[in-house]
């Protein structure tokens, strides 16, 4: 039985699980690739950050996650590839409540995400 996300190194282990994920699938790399390459670690401890403040609630990232996919050139189809990898990755990993409300938060902010960058084409 898989255990649920519990601490920062729950939180670590999936983003970083998932973000090699991300670049080992076709639909996604080329898009990701060159925002991942230069700051790999940079990028995971932040990351982390961020689902450590969602899933667990312990305040530990301030920004705004959403600014960087404006410069991705993202669309839907690439958004529902994000959440299979997003989901899949935290299936293979965990099970419970935490891991529950990482799969809902994840497909939240995609399609959220997707709905500012839809917007802002149209400003």
């Amino acid at each position: 039985m898989k255990q649920d996300i519990k601490n920062k190194t729950d939180i670590k282990l999936l983003v970083t699980t998932f973000y090699n994920n991300v670049l080992a699938n076709n639909d996604l790399k080329n898009k990701f690739a060159p925002h991942l390459s230069e700051h790999w670690d940079e990028h995971i401890e932040r990351l982390s950050s961020f689902w450590q403040t969602i899933v667990l609630k312990e305040m530990t990232y301030q920004g705004k996650p959403d600014k960087i996919h404006f410069s991705m050139n993202l669309d839907a189809k690439d958004f529902d590839h994000w959440y299979n990898v997003w989901s899949g990755t935290v299936d293979t990993l965990f099970e419970g409540p935490n891991a529950e409300k990482a799969k809902h938060r994840g497909k939240t902010m995609a399609q959220d995400f997707l709905k500012k960058i839809n917007k802002a084409k149209h400003c």
